[in-house]
């Protein structure tokens, strides 16, 4: 099946209708040709591309006055049915700016604008932006993701839709978007990871073609990481009778959940659209999904029918609750099934069903034991999870179900099960696709309150949107039953002002609680102690590296950056009864395939030049034992936890490699700190997390590779990371001893091996029995290309990919580690390259080149079938001087 399969649905008086296809874009190429059609006015900044650490302290926040011709008096409006009847809402002034400007208008001629498909990110074609003062920096990715860009859309809307409810749903527009249909100001949202409906009814003309116009702004110097540019998620049309479920109108959830029986509660949302009040009745019924997600054809549970009386123009909520016996429990993987339910709400008016909402839930009980930890169904489970950043490598921005399903199988193969947004709401499918594979999920909402880490990062629209933000965030995902706990903050700058940053944590705690009271909150903290205000508001305790401790090396003795000793002992007497997460550990660096010598004596050592780093190359040693400043290698970390056991777990800075932030090499791309590079391969740093957090599975491995033929006779470490407690190590069949882990001891080390070609082998022991055997060759002179990829039949939907693996092998078979042939491509059939990379953080050529230099060996290729082209597909790898690789897929 598709990935993006069954977009299109009519159910029962509601249809949503994916509408990504044929939007034309314009970008201005720069700000100061661009129009005055602003949200706000922002500050005014010196501060440029400054290279920071990342938990530099964030700053207070500029005051700015608001002008009379900005819009954001009539983009407020947006937000209220996500602001509390207690608060002020807004209301929307006379008028219709921008009404007149030609871009918004029906008969605007736009057929010299680029067409494009969504989701669409516009800056992750490039090109990268080199050099210490180029426009974009490094830590926002080198890519051209700042500027004011429109997209335009005609929907032809029949005349059978007057008397219809027709909503524009935007799951992800980055960033201060606001929408025009037919030249009238609809409204809009700021907030770039934002998902949000806006009401077209009013401004339709049935019976014939309707203009959107989406502008886009997205200030430079806005983010730490590359954010992207454009409606980088799915967009929809949504058409229902004027009486409906809410938007995001259902909350389910359970209680007293065991195998035997469950209660299900419903909570549902009721708009009335229409002039006149409603009578209506709710019935729902809930079904069993198997493993493609169909639904069975009997339901398990049935709900009373209820009535109730809607208000002209109001909305109404009803609450019940269903017993569903032997129900099967949502649990994660592997050691539990992911099973889930789908709820089947109607609403009836006279008998006829008017409307029809699909909730999707599953049942599951969980404990968090301040002692234990997580207990998910009465098991415990070791949270072993790792922090992800919504960028998809080569993708940039743009979501794609199966590129985010591909992440998720590869962190499932090294043993994670759980994962952190960093630092907010991801896309809707995401979720989903936590929920079928059974990953546990911290959700995220913010990385900034109300002081400011970058100059126009969301400090400048807090006040206004972190009401409606956080409710419609919560409303959006809590349905899901991978979501676990909300985290509604991000190393905040609210930790340094004590009261006052506390209160602010509280604000934000209500929102959460008074949508969701069955979660735990929690909020990532880098520099709060146990002492202060601000740990106490949230349900639990969530660490950012101060488990471990942070710049405890001797080298950084009276230097006036953040410096904690090791805190696990200090929060958990302090709070007794809240259950600890490291919410990040380690940020341990690494590039994939590069060893660096001398290799430290250290469990965890800082990188600098001679110390794991490389400034001139910009790579790090793969040695994995190298941190930034404030973290912590691996093997530290594993320590750190061992000896604390009521430490629920850990989320790793970070699963994979993300573009922007690239500590410690300020001008290349990409980070260094992700367990898997950029393209999806594997780092040496995943064995070590995969020997740790599969025990059962047999595995051992070497590194660093054996190609050094100018290290003749010197010693060139080796180290061993197994699943097993015991390993002998040969060079080319000379043993050079067994070596037996020891307490919180995490690898194998034989530091003294002096380098001679040929083969390494380590044969690893379990209780005494063999367990895993790995070897390592010095390669011959590279000779082919080979080419594997992660699947050989395509839907033509232009959603679904492939991703093709390259490497650079000798004549016979084996990668050649080093290896840096430039790589062509030439593809055949109904196919498309969609983009090509490497992993080398330093790799700065255009991710849309069908071309692309191997980087230790290895490239990767992402291909799609044609849109409606089903048939062959044939990928072609060529090299100067090496034999061709071929490889066919099929399209249908």
């Amino acid at each position: 099946m598709s990935c993006n399969a069954q977009v299109n649905q009519v159910i029962g008086g509601r249809q949503r209708i994916r509408i990504n296809n044929d939007w034309h874009f314009y970008k201005y190429p720069s700000g100061s040709l661009a129009d005055k059609l602003m949200y706000d006015v922002r500050p005014q900044t010196d501060e440029g591309n400054l290279v920071k650490d990342a938990d530099s302290k964030p700053t207070e926040s500029v005051g700015i006055e608001l002008k009379a011709d900005v819009l954001k008096p009539w983009i407020l409006p947006s937000a209220n049915k996500f602001i509390a009847e207690a608060n002020p809402r807004h209301l929307r002034p006379e008028g219709n700016p921008g009404g007149d400007f030609p871009f918004v208008q029906l008969d605007f001629d736009d057929h010299e604008w680029e067409t494009v498909r969504l989701p669409h990110d516009w800056a992750i074609k490039g090109p990268f932006q080199e050099g210490w003062d180029s426009e974009v920096g490094g830590g926002m990715g080198r890519l051209p993701s700042n500027g004011v860009a429109w997209y335009r859309k005609k929907i032809a809307v029949p005349a059978s839709d007057k008397g219809k409810s027709i909503f524009l749903d935007i799951d992800g527009a980055m960033s201060y978007a606001m929408v025009w249909c037919n030249g009238h100001l609809v409204g809009g949202w700021p907030y770039g990871y934002a998902s949000f409906r806006l009401d077209l009814t009013p401004y339709l003309v049935y019976g014939r073609d309707n203009q959107l116009a989406i502008r886009l702004d997205n200030p430079n110097y806005s983010a730490r990481w590359y954010l992207g540019g454009g409606l980088y998620r799915n967009v929809w049309l949504v058409k229902t009778n004027p009486v409906h479920v809410g938007q995001w109108g259902t909350y389910i959830s359970s209680k007293n959940s065991s195998k035997e029986s469950a209660t299900v509660l419903l909570d549902l949302k009721i708009d009335n659209d229409s002039p006149t009040d409603a009578s209506v009745q709710l019935e729902s019924k809930i079904y069993t999904l198997d493993a493609d997600g169909n639904r069975t054809a009997t339901a398990v549970a049935s709900s009373s029918s209820m009535d109730a009386m809607v208000p002209a123009g109001e909305s109404v909520r009803l609450k019940d609750s269903v017993l569903v016996e032997n129900p099967l429990l949502w649990g994660p993987s592997p050691s539990q099934k992911p099973n889930l339910y789908v709820a089947v709400t109607k609403v009836l008016k006279n008998g006829e069903t008017i409307d029809t909402y699909e909730t999707r839930f599953g049942i599951r009980d969980i404990q968090f034991d301040p002692d234990s930890g997580l207990v998910v169904n009465g098991e415990k489970i070791r949270i072993q999870g790792v922090t992800q950043h919504h960028d998809l490598g080569a993708l940039g921005a743009a979501f794609n179900k199966r590129a985010a399903e591909r992440q998720l199988e590869i962190l499932a193969e090294m043993g994670c099960n759980a994962i952190r947004l960093a630092h907010n709401p991801p896309a809707p499918e995401l979720l989903e696709l936590t929920d079928r594979m059974g990953f546990l999920v911290i959700d995220e909402i913010f990385d900034s309150w109300e002081r400011k880490k970058t100059p126009y990062d969301f400090h400048l629209i807090f006040p206004d949107w972190s009401e409606p933000d956080t409710r419609a965030f919560i409303r959006r995902d809590r349905n899901h039953p991978s979501v676990i706990a909300w985290s509604f903050g991000n190393e905040v700058g609210e930790q340094y002002n004590g009261a006052a940053g506390a209160a602010v944590a509280q604000r934000m705690v209500d929102f959460v609680k008074q949508e969701d009271p069955a979660r735990p909150t929690i909020t990532a903290m880098n520099f709060a102690k146990p002492f202060m205000e601000l740990p106490a508001v949230a349900d639990m305790i969530g660490l950012n590296y101060q488990g471990e401790g942070i710049r405890q090396d001797k080298m950084f003795e009276g230097t006036d950056r953040i410096r904690t000793a090791p805190q696990y002992e200090a929060f958990h007497a302090k709070f007794p009864d809240k259950m600890i997460i490291s919410t990040e550990t380690a940020s341990a660096f690494s590039s994939r395939g590069v060893y660096l010598f001398p290799v430290t004596d250290a469990v965890s050592s800082p990188v600098r030049d001679g110390m794991g780093g490389d400034s001139k190359l910009a790579q790090v040693s793969s040695y994995e034992l190298y941190a930034v400043d404030f973290g912590s290698s691996a093997d530290k970390v594993f320590a750190a936890q061992d000896a604390h056991p009521f430490v629920a777990g850990e989320f790793v800075w970070n699963g994979f490699d993300y573009l922007g932030e690239q500590t410690p090499y300020y001008q290349s791309r990409s980070s260094y700190s992700g367990i898997i590079d950029l393209a999806g391969f594997p780092k040496d740093r995943f064995y070590l997390y995969q020997s740790r957090w599969r025990p059962d599975y047999p595995m051992v491995h070497i590194l660093p590779h054996w190609n050094w033929p100018d290290r003749l006779g010197q010693i060139t470490p080796v180290h061993v990371f197994t699943s097993g407690d015991e390993v002998e190590l040969f060079l080319n069949g000379k043993s050079l001893g067994k070596k037996k882990k020891a307490a919180y001891e995490y690898r194998l080390r034989w530091d003294d091996v002096l380098y001679e070609q040929g083969e390494l082998k380590a044969i690893a022991y379990k209780d005494g029995q063999k367990w895993a055997e790995e070897v390592v060759r010095t390669t011959g002179s590279a000779s082919q290309l080979l080419a594997k990829t992660d699947r050989s039949e395509l839907i033509a939907d232009g959603d679904d990919l492939a991703f093709i693996t390259v490497k650079v092998a000798d004549k016979g078979g084996l990668t050649v580690p080093d290896a840096s042939n430039l790589i062509q491509f030439k593809i055949e059939g109904s196919g498309e390259i969609v983009a090509t990379d490497n992993g080398d953080p330093t790799n700065m050529k255009s991710f849309t080149l069908s071309e692309r230099e191997a980087f230790n060996g290895l490239v990767l290729v992402i291909v799609r079938a044609k849109i409606g082209e089903p048939g062959t597909i044939i990928l072609t790898a060529e090299s100067e001087g090496l034999q061709t690789a071929r490889i066919q897929i099929r399209g249908k």
